[in-house]
């Protein structure tokens, strides 16, 4: 591999506290970061936006926070604390560069790192193993607890950095990593097996289209619930029946007839989600949309025979799945619309919306691919 050069600043948007959109700020002086001990250096290709890096800036990780995500989407939440504003449930350090989802070049390692992996396109984990505490279920999210994407360049520990041979481009590359392996991860702790009928909420957005395609691709009956806008596009993706968003779901579907929920919605409805499950049924939720706080009759949970699962911490085998489904075409990306890193802010409020299906994707380089 011909040598590199490697400036010493680059442009990229760092989150400076919790709080509204005013809390993003595109810089161009900021320092290129280095490799250290087992890490590399990446320039970025493309980010794209993630529930999670709204969640993060407003602080609805926070237990202060009793509310679905778009009430404080733009502005914050007062009742959010900085003590528990994070997946982690421990306070964020500031300025932090955000942006979970990578795709892009290594350029550089540092020691102990292999230099024959300077020029690989890679993919990097959002969910890693905790480098102090690697047992199971520790973990921390890439841009949050360290630094992410919405920069030029980022740095990744070499274990959690993936290489990928595949035409598609980095904006569509990037648009898998943390909405992919967050369904994966779900449809893999709900042990979705062929033949099996699973209902998903929220199903057009970024983890809802994969999750569709990746239930397919396991031999699932799938049924998606969406806004009847989005109809078509879940269609296309596979789904075999679709639920308009807000209707009762015993009104469409009959009580004890699907065997996992995958969900992501929570909020008022949610009862319901356990009505149509079936005896012995799996529950797994990884988000809350439309409101953390739900109405739990426990009769329904032990006289079904129901488990309920939570789905955040990941094997690797997951994102080492989906890198294996993107060389092979299983899954196909789903790209809404594309902004500049700039644009950060806009691609939020857009995001915000909720007016689209599957990912809005940043580009951060020219695309060579």
């Amino acid at each position: 591999m011909n040598h590199i050069d490697i400036p010493e600043t680059m442009t990229g948007v760092v989150l400076t506290g919790h709080g509204g959109l005013d809390k993003l700020e595109f810089r161009e002086n900021l320092n290129v970061p280095k490799a250290g001990v087992g890490e590399v250096l990446i320039k970025v290709g493309a980010s794209a936006i993630n529930n999670t890096d709204i969640n993060t800036r407003t602080g609805w990780y926070s237990k202060g926070v009793t509310t679905g995500t778009d009430q404080g989407a733009a502005s914050g939440f007062e009742t959010a604390s900085e003590e528990d504003g994070t997946w982690s449930g421990k306070p964020l350090s500031f300025p932090r560069i955000q942006g979970a989802d990578v795709c892009g070049t290594i350029v550089a390692v540092g020691e102990a790192v292999d230099r024959g992996r300077i020029g690989e396109r890679v993919l990097v984990r959002p969910m890693q193993q905790s480098p102090d505490n690697p047992s199971s279920y520790n973990l921390i999210t890439f841009g949050s607890e360290c630094n992410g994407g919405y920069a030029e360049y980022a740095v990744a520990r070499s274990s959690e950095v993936f290489a990928v041979n595949s035409t598609l481009s980095d904006t569509e590359l990037a648009s898998f990593p943390c909405a992919y392996s967050t369904a994966e991860g779900m449809l893999d702790r709900a042990d979705l097996k062929a033949g099996e009928r699973i209902l998903i909420t929220g199903a057009s957005g970024g983890v809802g289209s994969a999750a569709i395609q990746l239930a397919k691709r396991r031999g699932a009956e799938v049924i998606a619930v969406c806004g009847e806008s989005k109809f078509d596009e879940v269609r296309l993706l596979g789904a075999d029946q679709v639920v308009p968003r807000g209707e009762s779901l015993l009104e469409v579907l009959e009580q004890d007839s699907v065997q996992v929920v995958a969900d992501l919605v929570a909020g008022p409805q949610w009862p319901e989600l356990l009505e149509v499950l079936s005896r012995g049924g799996r529950y797994v939720a990884s988000g809350a949309i439309a409101g953390p706080m739900v109405e739990l009759d426990v009769r329904t949970l032990y006289l079904k025979d129901l488990s309920l699962l939570g789905s955040t911490w990941q094997p690797k085998k997951v994102f080492e799945n989906l890198i294996g489904y993107i060389e092979r075409d299983v899954i196909r990306p789903v790209v809404a619309k594309r902004y500049a890193l700039r644009d950060v802010v806009t691609a939020q409020q857009d995001f915000m919306t909720k007016r689209f299906s599957g990912k809005l994707a940043i580009e951060v380089a020219e695309q060579n691919h």
